[in-house]
């Protein structure tokens, strides 16, 4: 397991004094667009450096460790792979942190990919893919590197709804820490531990789903009226929307 920190995180224009932790658990920001989740994220896996704040990995720089490649695995939403190869070898590219083993590579990308339903997948070019079906394979990339830390943003995009629950019960099941944007709220109140809420570039709430998710809330950062009902089978509180907005 490894323990994420970031502390006091300012981006000037975006984002402003943000704090979260995780450890071993499924952790979500979400908010409005624009709010800054995305933002976030990227200061946390290094491909932006904040103006303040700082991101350790237990108790160390993002910054200061040569090979974060080993333990931190990202997908964002600009991931992109221009190049015409084969789904196979798109995925086998998150073994490259690793010291090479061609044979124990071949099964862990094997093993990706059936874990995200793209096993026959392997041999397609990935340009060919649909949306969705691309997703999948950057997330079984992701997979593949065997991190420690896993940061998804947005990672239900482009997915149908059995691919959705597959994805986040998946994420739940790896034994990591998972560091998460999801604009889903009933998603995330369904499959992460806490939810860190923004607005205006300024963490406004945070703490379990049932803490957080209450309409007062709702009402004040998403400006719609929401009612809270369990789930009749887990429990987990879902929200069912208004269509008008609150005052």
């Amino acid at each position: 397991m490894m323990r994420v920190e970031a502390g006091g995180l300012t981006v000037r224009g975006i984002i402003s004094d943000i704090s979260l932790h995780a450890e071993n658990e499924v952790v979500a920001i979400v908010g409005p667009n624009g709010s800054g989740k995305s933002t976030t994220l990227r200061c946390v896996y290094r491909a932006l450096k904040p103006d303040a704040g700082a991101v350790l990995l237990d108790g160390t720089s993002v910054h200061k460790r040569p090979h974060l490649a080993r333990d931190l695995a990202a997908l964002s939403q600009e991931s992109q792979v221009e190049f015409d190869f084969t789904v196979a070898e798109v995925v086998e590219m998150a073994r490259l942190p690793h010291e090479r083993d061609p044979e124990r590579d071949r099964r862990v990308v094997a093993e990706a990919l059936a874990t995200v339903d793209a096993t026959h997948l392997a041999g397609r070019s990935f340009l060919s893919l649909s949306g969705g079906e691309r997703q999948r394979v950057l997330i079984a990339r992701a997979i593949a590197q065997q991190p420690r830390v896993l940061v998804l943003d947005e990672p239900t995009n482009h997915l149908d709804i059995r691919h959705q629950l597959d994805v986040l019960s998946l994420a739940r099941g790896l034994g990591v820490t998972v560091l998460t944007v999801l604009h889903d709220l009933n998603l995330a109140a369904s499959y992460c531990d806490r939810l860190y809420v923004l607005d205006e570039g300024r963490l406004v709430a945070c703490g379990t789903p049932r803490e957080v998710l209450v309409p007062e809330l709702i009402a004040k950062v998403f400006h719609v009226t929401a009612h809270v009902v369990a789930h009749p089978t887990t429990g987990v509180p879902q929200l069912l929307f208004d269509q008008e907005e609150t005052p």
